[in-house]
């Protein structure tokens, strides 16, 4: 099995980051699945991820097939 580790503040980083650009990008979800999967989330981050997520159901935010978008 593999050894995740996520460097600490990245969840918040990614989730101001995404809702501040507007894009999700495929570095960003592969960060926050390795801290979903690692179980690294504090309450507040899942709270924050979930917006995250409904803002991507409502089309708020963009999933992008790019590895890093011009922030």
């Amino acid at each position: 099995m593999l050894d995740i580790q996520i460097l600490p503040g990245a969840v918040s980083e990614i989730i101001a980051a995404s809702a501040d650009s507007g894009v999700l990008t495929l570095a960003d979800r592969y960060g926050l699945m390795a801290a979903i999967l690692d179980e690294f989330l504090d309450e507040e981050e899942e709270e924050a991820l979930n917006r995250l997520l409904r803002r991507v159901v409502r089309g708020r935010i963009q999933v992008v097939d790019q590895i890093s978008s011009d922030r």
